[in-house]
């Protein structure tokens, strides 16, 4: 009987996927992603021209004589040693004995953070309370390394680097652990809702009724939630590829990550795994939406629930994530449609496979119960079958 299941599964699958990869509508499908990908690059890269110019910040001296000249010298003598760098000085104007400089105009009529007048022993920081309350520590720093007439030079500090330690490799794989997430919850989103109107064209055609009168319904559940299952397999092998084509020719690459308690390759073993629990997880309840919708306006009605309770749960376990050794950890873990993101969350921060095996089997046995119970409402509500009903005897009038 579970024989005769699997292959009816199968066979399904294989239509199914068969008729999507090879549609022209899978090439648009594979290049759907490109487009944001393309518009995100063009607006980050107007957006950080634009930041790099409002992040530009000068000030402008206005000194008596040459005391300008000499901040600027301490200020190039000084800046080697500060590795957070320091804002950019100009000289704006040179007064003569007894000149005054309006500060408060020159702030209002050019491009300038803040003003310095005053003298080297007396300087005067003009500027918006943030910039002042920054800068008056760095402006009194170079200030005095310009009256000192014999500066003596700074001396080399000796260094002891470490490769790493205990709190810095934690920090790292907790970062490790927030990417795994959220790219397990962009992939599973994109690529789920496939299976939405997966039932509702065929249910339209009446292709359906000949199918379920052929093999069992839960086997039909899953052939097609397999199918999509590869099919979205196939996309992200596709984009993987595609993305390692852009990095071969030099495009930038991802930033670096700590590596992960378990190691990459079996982080990345287990990212496909919990991709394939928290597709085939979602996507069953999405089938079953799907079966129960009539038309695609329907679908997107009914669809909107469960994409909430998505977002509520990806948030839970990102909350976990904060909150090790908590009671919303466990839960986080056990509860099956938030499990994959908290299991891959705990993957990167804690060794060990045996968890994971419990938990993948764990979100296994969910997924064939929402395929068994989806099936059967499908079958009792839209196939109208099922146990037969007692019908009440009415009198007939004589």
């Amino acid at each position: 009987m579970l024989a005769e299941r699997l292959r009816a599964a199968q066979v399904i699958a294989r239509r199914d996927f068969v008729a999507v990869v090879f549609s022209k509508a899978f090439i648009f499908f594979l290049l759907g992603p490109l487009f944001p990908i393309i518009v995100g690059f063009f607006a980050g890269m107007i957006g950080a021209s634009v930041q790099h110019d409002l992040d530009r910040a000068v000030i402008g001296i206005a000194m008596p004589a040459h005391q300008g000249d000499q901040l600027l010298a301490a200020r190039e003598a000084l800046i080697e040693h500060m590795p957070g760098g320091a804002p950019e000085m100009a000289v704006i104007e040179r007064l003569r004995p007894g000149e005054t400089f309006d500060a408060r105009a020159a702030l209002n009529n050019r491009q300038l953070a803040a003003v310095i007048t005053g003298t080297i022993d007396a300087p005067v920081l003009t500027g918006t309370p943030g910039r002042v309350d920054e800068w008056r520590g760095v402006v009194g720093l170079f200030a005095a390394r310009a009256r000192a007439s014999d500066a003596a030079p700074y001396p080399d500090v000796r260094t002891d680097v470490v490769k790493t330690s205990a709190s810095h490799e934690h920090n790292g794989q907790v970062i490790t652990a927030q990417a795994g997430q959220l790219l397990l919850f962009l992939l599973t989103m994109l690529l789920a809702g496939m299976v939405l109107s997966n039932l509702v064209e065929e249910k339209a055609n009446k292709i359906i009724e000949v199918l379920a009168a052929s093999i069992p319904m839960d086997a039909l559940f899953m052939g097609k939630l397999f199918a999509m299952l590869a099919v979205s397999m196939v996309g992200i092998a596709v984009w993987s590829t595609g993305y390692g084509v852009m990095v071969l020719a030099g495009a930038r690459s991802i930033p670096f990550l700590a590596a992960p308690a378990v190691g990459w390759p079996a982080f990345l073993g287990l990212g496909f795994a919990y991709f394939a629990m928290a597709y085939l997880l979602l996507g069953s309840m999405f089938l079953t939406i799907g079966g129960l919708a009539n038309t695609v306006r329907e679908v997107q009605t009914l669809s909107m629930p469960a994409t909430m309770l998505q977002l509520i749960v990806f948030f839970m376990a990102s909350f976990a994530l904060a909150r090790p050794g908590s009671w919303i950890e466990i839960v986080a873990q056990v509860f099956p449609i938030s499990s994959p993101y908290a299991m891959l969350a705990y993957a990167a921060e804690h060794r060990g496979v045996m968890p994971h095996v419990i938990a993948l089997a764990w979100q296994g046995l969910w997924v064939m119960a929402i395929v068994r119970g989806g099936s059967m409402l499908f079958r009792r509500t839209v196939m109208k079958s099922g146990p037969a009903r007692s019908r009440r005897r009415t009198a007939v009038p004589a």
